[in-house]
């Protein structure tokens, strides 16, 4: 069997300090090192940087990509009431949204996919800089588009020594927060080519 083209535009946006640029570069490194995908990955943040609006784009594909950013994401992950309402338009109609509940308090209707990612990262690692962690071991499990393995390989490799053990127990808080979520309720993220 052939496998059909597809490209899968996800963005990842909060405030700066919430640590959504290393979420994203971990994913990125998931998919392209460990996976084997093309990737792409792009970054933005207010002049303030710590407490400024900030967003990451991952590109994944099984082709070369010829842009690197999400123009129409097909999921956003949204830390923040101020980047959620910012950025949820940009979101394809049969896209999907997850939230962290613990800032988003007013969440769009529609594919939502709502958890509190800082509050698990406070109550069961005991450090809320792990949050992004814990967001990203949401998103791997509901989302499917990189290997959990691929995920917490890249994470290994990629957060500070000494804190390799704390980063992995986050995402795996997160992966066992989404397993709760009613998944007969969220949608299927429907690649490009599916439209």
């Amino acid at each position: 069997m052939i496998e059909q083209d597809y490209r899968n535009e996800i963005r990842f946006c909060g405030s700066g300090g919430q640590g959504i640029i290393m979420a994203a570069i971990i994913l990125a490194e998931a998919a392209g090192v460990y996976d084997g995908k093309y990737v792409c990955q792009t970054q933005s943040y207010g002049p303030e940087a710590r407490g400024g609006t900030c967003k990451a784009d991952v590109v994944i594909s099984n082709q070369e990509i010829d842009y690197p950013k999400a123009s129409r994401p097909t999921l956003l992950l949204a830390m923040n009431q101020a980047s959620c309402d910012k950025y949820f338009l940009d979101l394809k109609p049969t896209g999907l949204l997850i939230v962290d509940t613990t800032f988003v308090k007013k969440v769009p209707t529609g594919r939502v996919a709502a958890l509190p990612f800082t509050r698990i990262a406070r109550q069961t690692i005991g450090n809320e800089l792990t949050s992004n962690m814990v967001a990203l071991g949401a998103f791997g499990h509901l989302c499917k588009t990189v290997t959990m393995q691929s995920i917490e390989d890249a994470l290994m490799a990629r957060v500070p020594k000494g804190t390799e053990d704390l980063n992995l127990k986050a995402l795996r808080a997160g992966m066992d927060a989404a397993k709760q979520l009613d998944l007969c309720t969220l949608p299927q993220l429907v690649r490009e080519d599916d439209e």
